[in-house]
């Protein structure tokens, strides 16, 4: 029996990772897109490289896009490419604009001239709600996004809908509110935080600079995310769902789990700097993911503090194997 293909945009990335190795493990011949860069950043997937298929393409080059459908000929797309760094998208905001919102575009276009029969998933994300209108949010509640990486991802939701109304394609949006792990990019503050706390209690650094400790959030474990995922490709028909824990944190709480875990005071090392926050603020947001596991049968399972632990831990040990330091051994405090 052929296996079914699938293709991930992204692929190098947290979710990426997480969603080749949950389709390897359902039997898919998992193909990936991968753009052609100087040095290449394959820690991800580097224990996958051996079972996936990479092709060489980029959300900026619509012909590019569609050699690799041809090429790998997937049943379901996975389009988790995007410049998703929110202060960065300030400062690059036409770029993010290109990869973000037309790139979705293109690989929409790619899969309606070489094959409408693609099942096709958009990572959509819960800062489109931005200045929240109601607490918590669910698959009706109206955008107000706060930033370009926002009001980039909804142009690419609504692009995604209009794909699926006017083409008959099946295409879909999961509205994924925050989701962490060890395999987050250290730019973001829930990894920087496990990161610099490992390294403060190795003794390799003395303080931990962020923005707002107060800006609340809904985290889960990244994972979990990746099999809402690929449920909503499995639906008979085509819908958009909101996916989260339906709880939520500050900054601040994750800063005091994570220095708990190592028996450290926060107090101690945490600064903030008033460059790391936000020009336009998102304070809150909480998602009501009602649908998704009445429909899907999908409920996150991870808890904060777990989530937390387990990020803290792959910190400490990923310091210990490249400084040496054991822990115990040169610790601040």
């Amino acid at each position: 029996m052929t296996p079914r293909r699938a293709l991930i945009t992204g692929v190098t990335g947290q979710d990426g990772s997480y969603l080749a190795e949950l389709l390897l493990a359902k039997g898919y011949e998992v193909h990936g897109v991968v753009r052609r860069s100087s040095t290449e950043t394959f820690e991800r997937i580097a224990h996958l490289r051996a079972r996936i298929r990479l092709h060489q393409a980029d959300l900026l080059d619509q012909s590019s896009l569609v050699s690799a459908l041809r090429a790998a000929r997937p049943a379901e797309v996975y389009n988790l490419a995007a410049q998703s760094f929110v202060p960065t998208s300030w400062i690059q905001p036409s770029l993010t604009g290109e990869f973000t919102a037309i790139g979705v575009t293109r690989v929409l276009d790619a899969i309606r001239l070489i094959d409408p029969e693609i099942r096709f998933y958009q990572a959509s994300s819960s800062e489109m709600f931005g200045k929240a209108r109601e607490v918590p949010q669910n698959e009706a509640t109206a955008f107000h996004p706060r930033s370009p990486y926002a009001v980039a991802k909804v142009y690419g939701h609504w692009i995604t809908v209009n794909y699926r109304e006017s083409y008959d394609l099946f295409a879909v949006s999961g509205i994924l509110f925050n989701h962490e792990s060890p395999r987050r990019g250290r730019e973001f503050v829930t990894r920087k935080i496990s990161e610099g706390v490992a390294r403060i209690k190795l003794g390799l650094d003395d303080e931990l600079l962020l923005g707002s400790l107060e800006a609340k959030r809904d985290w889960g474990y990244a994972p979990e995310y990746v099999d809402a995922m690929w449920r909503m490709l499995q639906q008979r028909e085509p819908v958009d769902y909101v996916i989260g824990t339906g709880v939520q944190h500050t900054v601040q709480q994750c800063v005091d789990i994570a220095f708990r875990h190592v028996g450290l005071d926060p107090s101690d090392f945490v600064r903030v700097d008033p460059d790391l926050i936000r020009p336009a603020e998102v304070d809150l947001l909480l998602a009501d993911a009602t649908k998704a596991r009445e429909s899907l049968g999908w409920r996150a399972e991870t808890n904060f503090e777990k989530l937390v632990g387990i990020m803290v831990e792959a910190d400490l040990e990923r310091q210990e194997r490249s400084s040496g330091r054991r822990r115990g051994q040169g610790e601040s405090r």
